[in-house]
């Protein structure tokens, strides 16, 4: 009896990196390896979308619709390639207003995208209306997905078969044109039997001749098993990374998924010799980048607190980036609850990231005392319906801490009304900087907001790409240069040239005179006066305030950014600016001087 062909997409180029590398990769570095995978016969390849939109800007100091141009010529004319999208919030964490998400599809087809596979992290149908038809009607592939999880034990009203059966058959009563189906598992927790279950039950109720696509991680140690579940349940595809970026957080390696069918019905349609060529290429080419440890494992809390692959590395190398990884076990285990209590939308970023940061801000701040603005919009229904009611302390406390009153509108009508939000106010963030109006810089403005428009103006230099060459080396004694120190079990970027020390971004005079005993601080705190302090470890984004303004209590004096959350930093008391410590750019830690009010 011949043997059933399974089509592999090849994830390495997007969820590989977003997974392992937390989607910071120069656009140079893996062409050779697409390339050579094109030789080797592969025609499908995700090739940009979720964080490898925002990352390349933010991280790479590179256009992401120049990667994908590069990425269409490498791969050919006649490749798929296919990129995510999240529905009403398209590529970012915040959702978007009808024409921005219009302008999404009308961009990504210009830029040499194929297919769009587009989720709603609620399973909300209603999210995916305004994207899939903006994806048809210009001429793009509609890969439609029903998000799928295990919830943690004991929890239940969500995420079993009927519940994904009841997505499935909203989606075909709204009429939303689609291409292909997705059942895709970010977190790799959802059980195998229920997978099975799930893609049998889903071929009952498509067109017989559907294409139905399963996505899943190894996060949890399950991906491969949930795979071969899925493709002997009827599922025609299933996505496969290749090392480095494969297993632990990512998707099954292609070798994997071969070798656990050896002697089933079924093949996959990629010749393994030559991938395994192609992965020897893969691993030259990214053989300079750190590989988190993290993102080689197999997981054993992710039931518990399911956090994607996909979200898990790029948190990892954000708390790397603010000197806060002790903290990341804390985070994972307190996800469990903001799981628990948050009404059960599925773990996939936008999701996964607002679980984390209310988990981040639990840790840090106390249970339930800051809201993550991505949570409690959530749990106030700003994102749509979730899958079952939040729990009701949690949206009472999120309405009062964040001054804000429960909704059951429609999200894309709100984001349709707010100024704040679509094509014009994008076009004049562009116009109040001198930038020009195209659509792609209008995009870039929507989807990135401030940092979309420092990389147009080239404020972004490459940052937070952990390439070995580019890392701080260790300290030494004597000499100029960029060194990593380590005081305390907390690491300090340190640059030195000349009698001039840079330390997370402050400045400081290290000159030393004859029968000094030692350096001088010269960022410190001058003069009386209250200190205004950094209230986490971060980077400072904004410096509203210049020395000699007058401020009032409650001003917001700077910005600063961890864990993709902008925290404003206000006067608690008026008087003026007698000092500023930090710039725009600076690591700080917590506790770090900002400013002094006298």
């Amino acid at each position: 009896m011949a043997k059933k062909t399974i089509h592999i997409m090849n994830t390495a180029f997007r969820d590989g990196f977003q997974s392992v590398y937390g989607a910071r990769v120069l656009t140079e570095d893996f062409m050779p390896a697409v390339k050579v995978c094109a030789e080797a016969g592969q025609t499908h390849f995700e090739a940009g979308g979720g964080a490898r939109f925002q990352a390349p800007f933010f991280y790479c100091n590179e256009s992401a619709f120049d990667m994908m141009d590069t990425f269409r010529a490498t791969a050919g004319p006649d490749a798929n390639l296919q990129t995510l999208a999240r529905g009403i919030n398209v590529v970012g964490l915040d959702s978007q207003s009808r024409d921005i998400i219009d302008l999404h599809a009308k961009m990504f087809k210009k830029h040499g995208m194929t297919t769009i596979r587009n989720f709603d992290a609620l399973n909300d149908v209603n999210n995916l209306i305004d994207s899939g038809k903006s994806i048809t009607a210009h001429g793009l592939k509609h890969e439609v997905v029903v998000t799928m999880m295990e919830l943690p034990p004991g929890c239940s009203g969500a995420h079993t078969v009927e519940f994904y059966m009841k997505t499935l058959q909203d989606i075909l009563d709204a009429e939303i044109p689609f291409d292909s189906v997705c059942f895709k598992d970010a977190s790799g927790t959802a059980v195998p039997k229920k997978v099975y279950d799930t893609i049998v039950a889903a071929r009952k109720i498509l067109p017989g001749d559907t294409k139905i696509a399963f996505h899943s991680h190894e996060t949890a140690g399950i991906g491969t098993v949930g795979y071969v579940a899925a493709i002997k349940a009827g599922a025609d595809q299933v996505d496969c990374s290749l090392a480095p970026a494969s297993g632990g957080t990512c998707q099954p390696d292609v070798a994997t998924l071969w070798h656990a069918l050896r002697g089933e019905a079924y093949e996959l349609d990629v010749d393994i010799d030559k991938m395994m060529e192609a992965a020897g290429v893969f691993k030259e080419c990214m053989a300079d980048y750190f590989i988190p440890p993290e993102a080689k494992a197999v997981e054993p809390m992710i039931p518990w607190s399911p956090m994607p692959g996909g979200a898990l590395t790029a948190n990892t190398q954000m708390m790397r980036d603010n000197n806060l990884m002790d903290k990341y076990e804390d985070c994972i285990a307190a996800m469990s609850e903001v799981v628990r209590r948050g009404g059960f939308a599925t773990s996939v970023t936008p999701v996964s990231q607002f679980y984390f940061q209310q988990a981040f801000n639990n840790v840090i701040f106390g249970p339930w005392e800051k809201f993550a603005e991505g949570y409690g919009k959530m749990v106030l229904g700003y994102f749509g319906k979730t899958p079952v009611e939040p729990d009701a302390e949690i949206v009472k406390l999120a309405s009062e801490k964040m001054g804000l009153e429960p909704t059951t509108a429609n999200p894309v009508d709100l984001n349709d009304a707010d100024p704040n939000k679509g094509v014009d106010a994008a076009t004049k963030m562009l116009q109040e900087n001198g930038l020009e109006t195209s659509d792609e810089n209008v995009f870039i403005a929507a989807a990135c907001k401030q940092k979309g428009i420092d990389f147009l103006l080239g404020k972004v230099e490459i940052n937070g790409v952990r390439k070995h060459s580019l890392m701080p080396k260790q300290a030494e004694a004597g000499g100029d240069g960029a060194y990593a120190v380590s005081v305390n079990g907390k690491t300090y970027q340190v640059e030195i040239t000349g009698d001039k020390a840079m330390v997370n971004g402050s400045s400081y005079d290290i000159a030393v005179g004859d029968g000094e005993a030692g350096a001088s601080a010269g960022a410190a705190a001058s003069g009386e006066g209250e200190n205004v302090a950094a209230p986490m470890n971060a980077k400072v984004i904004k410096v509203n305030v210049s020395v000699g303004d007058a401020v009032s209590e409650g001003d917001v004096l700077f910005v600063v950014e961890a864990m993709k959350m902008e925290v404003e930093v206000k006067a608690a008391s008026g008087g003026s600016i007698t000092s500023i410590e930090v710039q725009s750019g600076a690591q700080v830690s917590a506790g770090d001087p900002l400013a002094t009010i006298g």
